[in-house]
């Protein structure tokens, strides 16, 4: 039994080595990373930090999201879903989206240095991308009813906007 316990760990590090692009990985932030996020009409936000650069000759994602210790109830899940939705763009170019390989850590004053997850993308890193600028957008979208009805109804919205970084520091 420990003998396959040793070769089923030994074909996932072999496995892991090989990752092709798109498969999440590990890394420090930079000491600035570009740092956004937003707010919910309810109260209480979001924040996420992200750096681009290279790795193997490709472009590589890093990035972390921190969100309100007080918020509403009917925002305690939505996060997934607004993080979902989020893209990071160099220059005039989305370069990832889906952003939930990025890691929770709690809101801070700065994110630099704060161990992030990371997404390997296809796109070969140009010499020039040095100097483009990242940005992070996230759509405005509805993440609550109070109702529990997803288009018509009547009760409470909650709405999330892309307002700056906004988990907040305690």
């Amino acid at each position: 039994m420990k003998k396959y316990a040793i070769l089923s760990v030994a074909c996932v590090t072999i496995l892991t080595a090989c990752a092709p692009a798109g498969d999440p990985a590990v890394s420090r932030l930079s000491a600035t990373p570009v740092v956004d996020g937003g707010t919910y009409t309810s109260g209480g936000g979001l924040t996420l930090a992200a750096d681009v650069r290279e790795a193997q000759g490709r472009t590589l994602v890093c990035g972390v999201w921190a969100q309100s210790r007080q918020q509403s109830a009917l925002t305690s899940l939505a996060e997934r879903q607004v993080i979902g939705t989020g893209s990071v763009f160099l220059g005039r170019e989305r370069i990832a989206n889906n952003l939930l390989f990025m890691q929770q850590v709690d809101p801070a004053p700065t994110y630099g240095g704060k161990e992030a997850g990371c997404l390997l993308v296809d796109r070969p890193w140009q010499a020039a991308d040095a100097t483009r600028e990242t940005t992070i957008r996230i759509p405005r979208q509805i993440v609550a009813r109070q109702d529990g009805s997803k288009i018509f109804g009547s009760g409470v919205v909650v709405w999330f906007e892309q307002t700056g970084p906004g988990a907040g520091v305690r």
